[in-house]
C-alpha cells in the first residue's frame, strides 16, 4: 500500500468572519492533517470562527499576502512531527471550492507534478466572481510568463498545492501581492513538473481587499509586472 500523502492547509485571512468558518468545515479532514488559518489583522471575529471550527490560528501583524504565508511555512518548519508531503494554500473568503484539493494533490500524489495549479480559466466561474480587471491582470500574467520564462499558465489562482520540499527549494520572498506569481516564475525556472487542474469559482463573501477597490487593484496589478521581470 502507497503511503498515505501528509497535507497541510495554509489560509491567509484578514476580516473573513462570514467565510472562513464555512471554508474549514468544507475542507475534506480525510486528506488533511493541519488546517492553519493566518490571521493579517482581523478587526471583526474570524480568529475566534477559525478556532471553533479546530484550526491552528496563528497571528501575523506585518500585512501582506506573502507574509501570512510565510508566517504559515514557519509555523510547518517549526513542527515537532513529520513535515508535510504536500502544503495546499487556500483562500478564506470561501471563493474556491475546498473539495477541489482532491484534483490538485493528485497530480502529485503519482509523481507527475511539484506544483499545481488550481485553474479558475479552466473550470467554472459563477457570474460576477472575477472582475474584468482580474481576468484582463490574470491574462497579462500569463502571457508575459509565456513569453518571458517559456511555460504556459492559464491562471495566476490562489488555490495551489505544492510539494513541500518543492516550496522549500523555491526560497520564496515575497511578502505581498506578488506572492503567487513568484511561486509560479521560480517552479519555471527550476525545470520543476508543474500541472493545472480546473477548479470552480464562485462570488466570495464580503469585499475583496485587493480587486474591491482601484488602490488595491492597482497595487497588486503594478507588484505582479515588477515580480515578473525581477526573476528574469
Amino acid at each position: 500500500m502507497p503511503k498515505p500523502q501528509i497535507v497541510d492547509v495554509i489560509i491567509p485571512v484578514l476580516n473573513e468572519q462570514n467565510a472562513v468558518g464555512m471554508v474549514i468545515d468544507e475542507i475534506p479532514k480525510n486528506r488533511v492533517r493541519h488546517i492553519i488559518v493566518v490571521d493579517n489583522g482581523s478587526t471583526d471575529d474570524t480568529i475566534e470562527v477559525a478556532k471553533e471550527r479546530g484550526a491552528v490560528v496563528l497571528e501575523e501583524a506585518a500585512r501582506g499576502y506573502g507574509n501570512a504565508c510565510l508566517k504559515g511555512m514557519s509555523h510547518i518548519a517549526d513542527l515537532d512531527e513529520p513535515k508535510p508531503d504536500t502544503v495546499v494554500f487556500l483562500d478564506g473568503d470561501h471563493s474556491d471550492f475546498p473539495e477541489f484539493i482532491h484534483a490538485l494533490l493528485e497530480p502529485i500524489r503519482v509523481g507527475n507534478a511539484d506544483l499545481v495549479i488550481g485553474s479558475r480559466a479552466l473550470g467554472k466561474k459563477e457570474k460576477g466572481s472575477m472582475t474584468p480587471q482580474q481576468i484582463f491582470g490574470n491574462w497579462l500574467a500569463t502571457y508575459l510568463l509565456r513569453i518571458l520564462y517559456k511555460v504556459q499558465y492559464t491562471d495566476l489562482g490562489p488555490f495551489r498545492a505544492v510539494r513541500y520540499e518543492s516550496l522549500l527549494a523555491m526560497d520564496m520572498q515575497d511578502k505581498t501581492y506578488g506572492w503567487t506569481v513568484e511561486m509560479q516564475l521560480k517552479a519555471a525556472k527550476m525545470k520543476m513538473q508543474i500541472a493545472e487542474v480546473p477548479v470552480n469559482y464562485r462570488n466570495r463573501i464580503g469585499v475583496s481587499k485587493i480587486s474591491g477597490t482601484i488602490k488595491g487593484t492597482l497595487l497588486a496589478g503594478y507588484k505582479i509586472i515588477q515580480t515578473i521581470f525581477r526573476y528574469l
